[in-house]
């Protein structure tokens, strides 16, 4: 009886620490265009929910796996600040375009077509809400090596 009332009281809160999903996250490896020195890691963010938007600051940032070798990060580093989470007075990217993430060829890389794994970490905020909070996700691409 104890354990049917334990579970009972702890499932809400088992469904509150998973949350709600808010965005699906896609990427693309986009060539260099011409004159260009590297392409980009497109992430497109698809929201699901409407008033859930990703922060421009802080930038998202994306982590390539370590045990890839055909792409080379090129993202600028990035301080370490604190920026305080306001949902009230955040800036917004336009989710209708992708979020570029600069990278190139490693030389060393193999031709052919090649699967990359990465990690995309971010911030959005609900405004309705009012609630800020990091968020990650696994994407997964394709780069064809000339």
């Amino acid at each position: 009886m104890k354990l049917a009332a334990a579970l009972v009281l702890l499932a809400p809160l088992a469904a509150f620490a998973a949350g709600p999903e808010h965005f699906g996250v896609t990427a693309s490896y986009a060539p260099p265009a011409k004159g260009q020195a590297h392409g980009n890691v497109a992430v497109s963010f698809q929201a699901k929910d409407p008033d859930v938007h990703i922060n421009q600051e802080p930038a998202p940032r994306l982590k390539l796996d370590p045990a890839q070798t055909v792409l080379i990060d090129k993202q600028p580093s990035q301080a370490k600040a604190n920026i305080p989470f306001d949902p009230a007075s955040a800036k917004y990217f336009d989710l209708s375009f992708p979020v570029l993430f600069p990278a190139a060829i490693s030389p060393d890389a193999r031709k052919g077509v090649h699967s990359v794994q990465a990690t995309v970490t971010f911030f959005y905020c609900s405004q309705r809400e009012a609630w800020c909070r990091k968020g990650a996700a696994a994407v997964g691409f394709q780069v064809q090596v000339p």
